[in-house]
């Protein structure tokens, strides 16, 4: 088993290293994960369960916030 696995996971290393823009190609991967998890979650998702206002109560203001936008 762990020798399938050694195998498998040499040839993906070896098809990285050879091709040429697949550097590029992960660099643009990983630079679009960063921007989708990391500045659309800083700037689109604010934190409401850390409000001082929830307090303990979280699934209670959870509920009450579903049933008011479900209106």
């Amino acid at each position: 088993m762990r020798q399938t696995i050694t195998r498998i996971w040499n040839f993906y290393v070896e098809g990285f290293r050879s091709m040429k823009t697949g550097r590029t190609l992960w660099l643009i991967i990983l630079i679009k994960l960063f921007v989708i998890f990391f500045i659309l979650k800083l700037f689109f998702f604010p934190r409401f369960l850390d409000n001082p206002d929830v307090g303990a109560d979280k699934g209670d203001f959870v509920s009450r916030e579903l049933i008011e936008r479900g209106r």
